[in-house]
């Protein structure tokens, strides 16, 4: 995990109203029924190490790194909740896939709410119509690696940066489903054999999406805040051996 040498984790900012980290992956944001023998959660974490408590403003799947806003307030939180609900905060990530996308394009592909067994959801709420969702991409980086995974006798990936415009669980992985793309990782949502071919080139163990970003408007003060979270140190790794470094947007 992607923490400070200590084990604390990495505080990208803070003030009396807000604080941002940079989640390590693997690691959830609040306590679950999902995984009931986790006992580490960002949420807890964060409160003990600044000695306030925090409340989530979003959320990140726990394969996920980088930039995780908390508030520390609930009426602070409530104003950041309008404003993700609201599409106020613009969200950018990085990632690698299968295969080579065109250059650019959206996804515009309604989604189905995610229901876990363990959220017990009433029939209503898992069969509700699909929910609008978009995404954006754009393709930074492109390889072909002299291995047979599928029908082909090599492998093509490339390097993704992303927007969702919307907020749908689990969106940015369903949506590079959708198109052919799946996020290498995804164990959920992605392909298996490619899954572990970078397991067994890279020792590659993580879902490779990051939240390098996050921009919004200071719910208190007004300010522009521009939220920003380096790739953790495994990701970094991958890349460069990808030949890949330059290619993700500082």
């Amino acid at each position: 995990m992607s923490e400070a040498d200590d084990g604390a984790l990495t505080i990208l900012f803070q003030d009396q109203h807000l604080v941002a980290i940079d989640k390590p992956a693997g690691l959830l944001v609040h306590r679950s029924m999902i995984d009931r023998r986790e006992r580490r959660f960002a949420l807890q974490m964060l409160r003990d190490q600044i000695g306030q408590r925090v409340y989530a403003a979003h959320r990140l799947d726990r394969g996920t790194s980088g930039v995780l806003l908390f508030a520390l307030s609930s009426a602070v939180a409530r104003s950041l909740g309008t404003m993700f609900e609201q599409r106020q905060v613009d969200k950018r990530y990085i990632a690698v896939v299968r295969g080579h996308p065109p250059p650019s394009g959206e996804i515009d592909h309604p989604l189905r709410r995610v229901v876990d067994p363990a959220e017990h959801a009433s029939a209503a709420a898992s069969e509700a119509p699909a929910q609008d969702a978009c995404s954006r991409y754009r393709r930074l980086a492109t390889i072909e690696l002299p291995y047979r995974v599928d029908r082909y006798p090599t492998s093509r990936y490339a390097l993704l940066e992303l927007e969702p415009l919307s907020g749908r669980r689990h969106q940015l992985r369903r949506h590079l489903k959708h198109i052919s793309h799946p996020i290498i990782g995804d164990a959920t949502y992605g392909k298996g054999r490619h899954n572990r071919l970078f397991q067994t080139l890279f020792a590659c163990d993580r879902l490779l999406l990051a939240s390098t970003e996050l921009r919004l408007t200071h719910p208190v003060t007004d300010a522009p805040l521009q939220l920003t979270a380096p790739l953790s140190k495994d990701f970094a790794r991958l890349l460069g051996r990808l030949g890949w470094a330059a290619a993700v947007p500082l």
